[in-house]
Order: C-alpha cells, then sequence, then structure tokens
C-alpha cells in the first residue's frame, strides 16, 4: 500500500533582532538561494517573498525532512551566503526560532497571493503586528517577551506590548 501527504507549510523567520538588513533590491538573489536549498531537500517551494527583516516561505516537504532541519538548514547556509555577499552588508544573522503555520491545498492560492503581496501588506502593517495576528488566528500561545524585546531593540513607541508573559513560546 502506498502512503499520501500533503501539507503546505507557511514558514516565517526574521534577522536577529528584527533589523531591516535584507536589501530589497537583491533580495531576489537572497530567494533563489534558498530556493536551492529547499529543491536540494527535494521539497517545492511554492513562494517566497519577504520584506527587510523577515522572510515568508509557502513549501511542501518531502516526507523524509523534517521541519526543523529543513528551516535550520535554510537558516544557516543563507546566513553564510549573506553574511559573504556585499550586497547584504549589515546581515548579521537571522534570529533564533520561526513559525510553521500549517494550511490545506485548497488555501495555496490565498497564502501564495498573501506572501507575493508583502511589500503593499507592509504599507500598512508592521511586522511585529501581522507576526502577532498570524500566530493569534492560530491560536499559538504568544511569549510576549519576544514581542517586548523587539519593541525595545527598535525604540518604538507605538509598540504595546501587554504585561503578562505567557510560559509556552514559539518565538523568531
Amino acid at each position: 500500500m502506498s502512503s499520501y501527504r500533503q501539507i503546505l507549510y507557511h514558514i516565517i523567520f526574521c534577522t536577529k533582532n528584527s533589523e531591516k538588513t535584507l536589501s530589497l533590491t537583491h533580495c531576489d538573489e537572497l530567494y533563489k538561494y534558498i530556493w536551492g536549498i529547499i529543491k536540494e531537500k527535494n521539497c517545492v517551494l511554492y513562494r517566497i517573498n519577504g520584506m527587510e527583516n523577515h522572510i515568508h516561505i509557502l513549501s511542501d516537504l518531502h516526507p523524509g525532512i523534517a521541519l526543523a532541519n529543513l528551516v535550520r538548514d535554510i537558516k544557516t547556509s543563507s546566513s553564510l551566503w549573506l553574511k559573504n555577499n556585499p550586497s547584504f552588508p549589515h546581515f548579521n544573522g537571522w534570529s533564533e526560532g520561526y513559525a510553521a503555520l500549517t494550511y490545506a491545498y485548497r488555501d495555496k492560492n490565498m497564502i501564495i497571493k498573501y506572501i507575493k503581496n508583502q511589500r503593499e501588506h507592509h504599507k500598512a502593517v508592521s511586522f511585529i503586528e501581522e507576526y502577532r495576528k498570524l500566530l493569534e488566528e492560530f491560536n499559538i500561545k504568544i511569549d510576549e517577551r519576544f514581542f517586548h524585546d523587539i519593541c525595545l531593540l527598535q525604540r518604538r513607541n507605538s509598540c504595546s506590548v501587554p504585561s503578562r508573559v505567557s510560559p509556552v513560546v514559539i518565538h523568531i
């Protein structure tokens, strides 16, 4: 008997301290590099895009590949590549962690459109607001320390952070 599966992962991770170190002018080079990593792992990339401080990936994983290993390999390899690429002189690493949200195949085009329209989307919504909303939509408990730390680092007076700290964490 054969085994079948179809799982779409929407993977999101950001730069260290959510700093804007990814040049939008040269991001296509980075996306092609990451696509190569995904392809090498026999996974399928449906869409990749992002902003100066984060990346969104929509991918189907090969059944023999663990999600954590794929994200680790993408972040490790691309970090080395970015640090040696003169087009990204200010890049100093990726933040720890990531978010990986699963979607049904019927939602694929909706998520592709969402990822494709990142630049337009972020004219009105910050990464922190976007990330928080996605986690809340999936009922994922948020480590408020992550948001507090990013707000302090970015010195954003408009960042509102609740005073409670949740014990369960998914952070980037």
